[in-house]
């Protein structure tokens, strides 16, 4: 039985800066990832606010909500089998000193808050955030 999934990732502005997408997209493409939609956009803080709604009690909110809407972001619908867990494995711990070799943050990761991507955490949550930047 096929386990075809969607995830959204998210090129974060430290990537984007440093023109990394296109390296990024191609380790998705080379991974079995197809990348089914992508816009580039800037997104303001109260719309960061919202999509990290889910972190709202932890002390890095407000740094990641400001961080999120500092500059152009690249958003991707990702389909694989097992898509989430495997974009969670590809990109790699969210400390890009803890990530392994091979991931997408070990490679081009600054620090835990620059750490070049973004990727859902479950299924459920995937939907949600395919929603908010794909709603047509």
């Amino acid at each position: 039985m096929s386990n075809l999934e969607r995830t959204l990732s998210i090129i974060k502005p430290d990537a984007v800066e440093r023109n990394l997408e296109n390296e990024i997209k191609k380790m998705f493409i080379e991974n079995g990832f197809k990348i089914i939609k992508e816009k580039k956009i800037q997104i303001e803080k109260s719309e960061a606010e919202t999509f990290y709604k889910v972190h709202e009690t932890k002390p890095f909110y407000n740094d990641l909500c400001a961080y999120l809407s500092s500059g152009p972001i690249v958003v991707m619908i990702l389909e694989k089998e097992n898509a989430v867990l495997g974009n969670r494995d590809l990109m790699g711990a969210t400390n890009p000193k803890d990530a392994k070799d091979g991931t997408i943050r070990k490679k081009y990761g600054i620090s835990i808050d620059k750490n070049s991507v973004h990727g859902s955490d479950s299924v459920e949550n995937a939907k949600i955030e395919i929603d908010f930047f794909f709603r047509d």
